[in-house]
């Protein structure tokens, strides 16, 4: 299947411009990443590619978790995800338990300071 045909609408020759989810064939929002990444990172520099390739991280992580707390479900015979099998799924996991340990990132206030020339 080519990308083009994949791609459904989304027409490059057309006037009607698609989003960039949607070509980067994604569920979470490029646009709306792209905007708080600007508004937290004040007047630096993003790249194009910088917002599609994390919310295709975030979208990755995402879908693993939910699909082990949907395994976690059908262990207790459920068939929602409730909160509690999404909780227990980051606590049996060694990868997301480091992964969402409170130390696991480091603040940027708690940088050292440049040294002044």
């Amino acid at each position: 299947m080519s990308r083009r045909s994949h791609l459904g609408n989304c027409h490059r020759g057309k006037k009607r411009s698609c989003s960039r989810s949607t070509r980067a064939e994604l569920q979470f929002p490029v646009s709306r990443v792209d905007c708080l990444l600007r508004e937290r990172q004040g007047s630096l520099r993003l790249s194009s590619e910088t917002p599609v390739f994390l919310t295709a991280v975030l979208e990755y992580l995402t879908a693993n978790i939910l699909d082990l707390a949907g395994q976690e479900a059908g262990i207790n015979h459920r068939v929602r995800i409730s909160p509690e099998h999404v909780q227990r799924t980051l606590m049996n996991n060694e990868n997301l338990r480091r992964l969402f340990q409170p130390s696991a990132f480091s603040q940027a206030a708690a940088a050292p300071p440049l040294p002044k020339k």
